[in-house]
């Protein structure tokens, strides 16, 4: 990535050649690495099909091909980056955009090995993963790169900072008894710095600009000033709760006198999606790549608004991930959420079924964690007192253990672990219930 970056500030090949040699020493007899598939040494990258061994380190050297494979005209990388993102994306990923399974080597584990309290998932390798889809956005324009960066930024990577900014997660599993939580340093200190150099490059990660086009890819309250390829410049403020609220507001402050396409993603969760330039709809606006795109001679005062519906949606895994069998996890926009001990006191959160016919209400607490937004309903609380003495029995053709109704809070996974310990699930048991 270094060497790619030096070719593009001086335009020497010679950095360009050497960040390709680089790459391409993976998988060569003898290997690097002894041809280990924890090394990622056991193919050439160009064959390389599935995320393999160490996670952080795997989702780096995508990042680096895919620099690389930027900078050629030819095709170069292509089937792999594209494997390479389906196997993370269909088989060997978190509901929220972690990556990486097993404790043993930080590693990526085999296709659906996805386990929820023994979740690798280190802070870092979401990172790569944010880092490596910036890259796939900026090669391709494709809006489902940005949705992915999206997921993994608000629910892999912030949880791995606490809400007063001084204590990380290297792990961020997805269910805990309540004994994991932030420290202050490490010893092998690679997240807190790496946490650091993320939130400080955040604002380039927003919007980009090419010769006659500006793309919105991720959405906050802010102002920019972005200078086109010749010169010019086009100043806007983007003004929003998102979020928590599916409305985004820009307003042009300046443009160039020519025809400019503005274009503004629209999320894959986005139960509806509208759109108006000045109060009014724009019959000539396209959608490319899952962006919408509006292209006209803007002037200082053009406002264009965009409303994403937010809808609570229930999310359930492929069946091969066994844990995760008769349960759902909980998404309102971008975010994941859970339910955490601290907003349950009439039962254990991993006693705690969700009915399948249960409405969820959307409530802003501005004094809980800084201020969420929270997901109401009403859930069945099993009590395994019963089970007192005994860890099996006879199956009578339903469950025997006893149930009471209990009051669900879900909490937006990023913020779990900034109170008292306590147990804390993502994905919940559903119960289906007749109609």
């Amino acid at each position: 990535m270094a060497l790619v970056e030096l070719y593009r500030v001086t335009g020497e090949s010679r950095y360009l050649q050497l960040a390709r040699f680089i790459v391409e020493q993976r998988g060569q007899e003898p290997g690097l690495f002894g041809n280990s598939k924890y090394h990622q040494d056991h193919l050439k990258f160009r064959d390389q099909r599935d995320f393999v061994g160490h996670a952080v380190r795997h989702l780096y050297l995508a990042c680096g091909a895919t620099d690389v494979a930027a900078e050629h005209l030819e095709a170069l990388y292509d089937d792999a980056l594209n494997a390479l993102w389906i196997s993370l994306t269909q088989r060997r990923m978190y509901v929220t955009g972690g990556a990486g399974s097993r404790w043993e080597g930080e590693a990526f584990g085999e296709d659906y090995e996805l386990p929820n309290e023994r979740a690798y998932t280190e802070t870092c390798a979401a990172i790569a993963s944010v880092m490596w889809n910036w890259r796939l956005l900026l090669k391709t324009g494709d809006a489902k790169y940005a949705d992915l960066l999206e997921t993994t930024l608000y629910n892999a990577v912030l949880p791995g900072l606490s809400l007063e900014g001084q204590h990380y997660f290297y792990q961020n599993p997805l269910a805990d008894r309540g004994e994991h939580r932030r420290q202050a340093w490490f010893g092998c200190a690679c997240c807190p710095p790496n946490v650091a150099r993320l939130l400080a490059s955040l604002p380039g990660y927003f919007c980009t600009v090419a010769e006659d086009s500006v793309g919105i890819h991720l959405f906050a309250e802010s102002s920019a000033d972005l200078t086109m390829p010749n010169g010019e410049h086009f100043v806007f403020d983007v003004h929003t709760d998102y979020p928590w609220d599916g409305r985004i507001q820009v307003d042009v402050a300046f443009a160039p006198d020519r025809p400019i396409r503005l274009c503004l993603r629209t999320p894959w969760w986005a139960a509806s999606v509208e759109f108006t330039v000045n109060g009014m709809s724009d019959t000539e606006a396209v959608v490319e790549k899952d962006y919408l795109v509006i292209c006209r001679v803007w002037q200082a005062g053009d406002v264009v608004t965009l409303d994403l519906g937010m809808t609570v949606q229930r999310i359930e895994t492929h069946p091969h991930v066994l844990g995760n069998r008769g349960r759902v996890a909980l998404r309102r926009g971008p975010l994941i959420y859970c339910i955490e001990q601290a907003d349950h006191d009439t039962a254990d959160v991993w006693d705690i079924a969700l009915p399948d016919t249960a409405e969820l209400a959307v409530e802003f607490q501005p004094q809980l964690l800084d201020g969420v937004i929270v997901l109401k309903a009403q859930g069945i609380a099993s009590d395994p007192t019963e089970w007192d003495g005994a860890l099996y029995a006879p199956y009578m053709g339903h469950s025997s253990t006893e149930t009471h109704s209990v009051d669900v809070t879900a909490i937006p996974y990023y913020a779990w672990a900034n109170r008292e310990a306590g147990p804390m699930q993502v994905w919940i048991p559903t119960v289906a219930t007749t109609r």
